[in-house]
């Protein structure tokens, strides 16, 4: 293999797994919002380096989890009550346009695979595996995303779950478990999924938008 493509893929690789623990951190709060990112004590934190650092710092910028000040450096990104309005005012519309043309053009494997889905995020509950949580809830929204069969639907709901998965931790330690949350959100996955199934573009609207106004009025009395 030619060496400047292995350096390359090795790069990427290595910038996927940066983008992985600084993902997890923030969404988590591990990292709070507005503490600064400082590349070199990032190298030295997670053992990886400074290329693949700054990439990954580069990709979570355009998400919007971290932002770039002029002469300053970067930070993890404020959450104040415009940025959440906006973000769930943004999910509104992107989430029900999904569930809407999933209603229409899934095929019968996508309703199975978002049922499925939804099972495994109710065992995740139950051994309180927040990890398998997590990594299912992804999956759920990607099997969304491909159900809807609209590439522009499909690229940008992953680019906005890391934002909103931030605030759902927030809400989590506001409420001192992220349980209660969870099975909220086990009644809406299913919900959608059967509503898919059986073609009914209204009820995996209206399963998905209480949801999403249930998380933000949560999030209104978690802000005080």
């Amino acid at each position: 293999m030619n060496a400047r493509i292995y350096n390359e893929r090795g790069s990427q690789s290595l910038g996927n797994k940066a983008y992985d623990i600084l993902v997890k951190r923030i969404t988590r709060l591990e990292i709070p919002p507005g503490a600064v990112l400082a590349e070199i004590a990032l190298v030295n934190d997670i053992g990886i380096g400074r290329t693949p650092v700054r990439e990954a710092l580069q990709r979570l910028a355009m998400e919007g989890l971290v932002t770039h000040r002029i002469k300053r450096g970067m930070f993890v990104s404020e959450v104040g009550y415009t940025e959440v309005q906006e973000i769930y005012e943004f999910r509104r519309i992107i989430d029900s346009a999904a569930c809407r043309l999933a209603a229409a053009r899934a095929s019968a494997a996508h309703a199975e695979e978002l049922m499925k889905i939804h099972h495994l995020l109710l065992e995740a509950t139950e051994n309180n595996d927040i990890d398998a949580y997590v990594s299912a809830n992804h999956e759920y929204y990607r099997v969304l995303g491909d159900a809807a069969r609209n590439s522009f639907i499909e690229e940008t709901i992953p680019r906005i779950m890391n934002l909103h998965l931030r605030l759902w931790f927030m809400i989590s330690v506001r409420l001192g478990t992220w349980h209660s949350i969870a099975e909220a959100h086990e009644v809406m996955t299913y919900d959608v999924a059967k509503a898919i199934a059986e073609r009914n573009a209204d009820a995996a609207e209206r399963a998905i938008n209480y949801y999403i106004s249930q998380r933000q009025e949560d999030l209104r009395h978690a802000m005080g």
